[in-house]
């Protein structure tokens, strides 16, 4: 098969897009498909053949480090003269693949406007639809939806950044809270305030992604995580960073952070998670796969959802290729059935 993975972006994670993209290349290659990367937002230049950008066989592999700062978008903009998301001739090379994978995290990439997009253009792609990429996304929308489904979530608010006012917040929410731009993923913008003098600072850091901000009560317990395949759940994964919390830096540089697969609950704790998720999974119109977050209380023993991802990270420290792992699936033979499922519902 000709697969094209589309990576990067005009977004804070396209450094996260582009490592999860580089070896989702490499395990295809492996499997003796022919591959190409393009950037969502960098396009492919006028005067290149489209089908030369194919790779075969593992002689020519993709390579990519994550920095350990996020992406200066304002400096890309600058570098290419143009604020446009959607680079030359993508479309183009689009049609040109039998499998459309998308390997892109946060912005356009995930919130639903390339995916309608790819609609239009009757181009097949892998993940969820246009309509659950929107709703997962917008961190707002999908908590007052399992709120409505009598599911927990914590007590939030959301408002543009000049409208949270540190009185209003205590007002509202109290402090510790986390803060939150409402359309990001990989933590980007995220900080956990856990005093009045850390607050403003917080809201800056929120502001800068151009988003309105949500600011949601601080659960204390334990991060987990589940990956849904078919509507199936995968093995539990618990996040415990060794510092902080988990933050974009602990999140994808080796070695910051412990995963326990699978999490240590007992059977009726992880049965009612991996319910818990494949109904959050359902509520959110995702399909395919996904990986929905939570925080385990022990005080109720019971589990809050935090948010869903619909194009979870494929990096070497990634959760989703970690739990298939635990159920036997390599990550060789993981991307190769995303790849196939490209506009199926399953995988």
């Amino acid at each position: 098969m000709k697969i094209l993975i589309l990576a990067g972006g005009l977004s804070p994670e396209r450094d996260v897009s582009k490592k999860s993209s580089s070896l989702i290349a490499n395990a295809l290659l492996s499997k003796g498909h022919e591959v190409a990367v393009v950037d969502l937002y960098e396009g492919i230049e006028d005067d290149k053949d489209i089908m030369s950008i194919y790779k075969k066989g593992m002689d020519d592999l993709y390579d990519y480090t994550i920095p350990e700062e996020e992406p200066d978008l304002d400096a890309l903009v600058e570098k290419f003269g143009r604020k446009e998301w959607l680079g030359p001739r993508v479309i183009e090379a689009c049609k040109t693949a039998d499998s459309v994978f998308l390997g892109l995290h946060g912005g356009q990439g995930e919130n639903g406007q390339l995916q309608a997009l790819l609609d239009g253009y009757g181009i097949a792609y892998t993940g969820s639809g246009y309509f659950g990429c929107a709703i997962a996304m917008d961190k707002d929308i999908s908590k007052a939806i399992i709120a409505s489904k009598g599911l927990k979530t914590a007590k939030w608010i959301t408002a543009p950044a000049e409208e949270m006012t540190l009185e209003f917040v205590k007002n509202e929410i109290g402090i510790p809270c986390a803060v939150k731009p409402i359309g990001c993923g990989s933590s980007c913008g995220v900080s956990i305030v856990k005093t009045d003098d850390e607050f403003n600072k917080a809201i800056e850091y929120a502001a800068k992604y151009k988003q309105d901000v949500l600011i949601e009560q601080f659960i204390t317990g334990r991060e987990i995580t589940i990956g849904v395949v078919n509507d199936k759940a995968l093995p539990i994964i618990e996040i415990i960073p060794h510092e902080g919390f988990y933050d974009y830096k602990n999140k994808y540089q080796a070695g910051l952070t412990t995963h326990v697969c699978p999490a240590k609950f007992t059977p009726d704790q992880t049965k009612r998670a991996s319910e818990l998720a494949v109904k959050v999974f359902k509520a959110l119109r995702m399909r395919a796969y996904g990986r929905i977050d939570f925080i385990y209380d022990e005080k109720i023993d019971d589990f809050y959802f935090i948010e869903a991802n619909n194009l979870p990270g494929m990096t070497s420290t990634s959760l989703v290729p970690e739990a298939a792992k635990e159920m036997g699936i390599g990550y060789e033979d993981l991307c190769e059935r995303i790849a196939m499922s490209c506009g199926k519902t399953s995988i």
